[in-house]
């Protein structure tokens, strides 16, 4: 069961970084600071929600 949260939780966080990154991306350009802070912190979370797959 608290696996599944986990695992429900990071895909939330996965979707909400995600728009973030491609709103923030579309407005101020791909390498302006905040859309590479939202692509690193994305990696985190999907390489968590890799590790919690396997």
């Amino acid at each position: 069961m608290l696996n599944k949260l986990k695992y429900l939780y990071l895909k939330l966080v996965i979707n909400i970084l995600r728009s973030l990154m491609i709103n923030i991306g579309r407005s101020k350009g791909l390498s302006h600071p905040k859309t590479v802070r939202y692509s690193q912190s994305l990696d985190i979370v999907l390489n968590k929600y890799s590790r919690l797959k396997t």
